[in-house]
């Protein structure tokens, strides 16, 4: 691996900008300090060079992947991409630089710094992923049923195949408000758009009776003797309660010890 070049690379945040980077770290036999996307903010005296998304570039690095990295990395790689903190681009460069050295084995070599870092990164998507496919509350307004989530990572192409499949017979709206995407389902086709806001129109008294009974079955289920708020916030993260539905008639619900639903 090069030494780390005193430059900064700029792409466009795109799947296809990041390769187009991996190939410019290749052509000019350099590794980026840093990788900024979009108009992103630089935080240091280094110089930026831009990076401009080439399809042809992004083309040839993407055929590379399968016979280079193995389809393990490339798995690896796509749900990498999905991160929704810092470091995403660079980090999946420098794994992408390993697994051109070493070949399909990296995705495995989980002792590599390069490797570790993409790994957990995965993995936070994953887990949140995980938490929302039962987090998710839909409501029934005009004849779809609709939802708005705010999560950390892009994890809406994770989503579609759960809630898809599940309510394969539906008509289903997935708001990101992070990120401003949304997932549009109608039996049988799908698609992820971008989308700059959504506000769901205001609930019909049929939701609002049904959205009561799901708050009733909540609290009833509760044994308030065995109140544990702390496991309460571990097995249900506060940041998801924004959007569920069993917690908006009682904002500071955790200091409610009668209505905590953990036994």
């Amino acid at each position: 691996m090069p030494d780390r070049s005193n430059v900064i690379y700029r792409s466009d945040g795109s799947f296809d900008g990041l390769l187009c980077c991996v190939f410019e770290s290749f052509a000019r036999r350099e590794l980026p300090a840093a990788i900024l996307t979009g108009g992103e903010e630089q935080c240091s005296l280094l110089p930026v060079r831009e990076i401009p998304t080439d399809p042809q570039k992004a083309a040839r690095v993407r055929a590379s992947i399968p016979g280079r990295l193995g389809a393990a990395t490339g798995r690896l790689i796509e749900s990498a991409f999905l991160y929704g903190g810092e470091g995403r681009e660079l980090a999946i460069l420098e794994l992408m630089r390993a697994g051109y050295r070493l070949g399909p084995r990296v995705a495995s070599m989980l002792d590599l710094p390069e490797v570790q870092t993409v790994f957990s990164m995965r993995r936070a998507v994953e887990n949140e992923a995980h938490h929302l496919t039962g987090f998710v509350r839909f409501s029934e307004i005009r004849g779809a049923l609709v939802s708005v989530i705010a999560p950390r990572h892009f994890v809406l192409p994770l989503l579609a195949e759960h809630f898809c499949g599940r309510f394969c017979e539906e008509r289903l709206l997935l708001y990101d408000r992070t990120h401003r995407a949304a997932l549009f389902y109608q039996p049988y086709a799908a698609q992820i758009r971008e989308m700059e806001s959504f506000d769901p129109a205001a609930p019909d008294q049929e939701e609002l009776r049904f959205r009561r009974m799901w708050e009733d079955y909540f609290h009833a289920t509760a044994i308030g003797t065995r109140a544990n708020p702390a496991c309460q916030m571990g097995h249900m993260p506060k940041r998801f309660w924004a959007h569920l539905t069993e917690m908006q008639r009682q904002p500071d619900f955790r200091l409610s010890p009668e209505k905590t639903f953990l036994k």
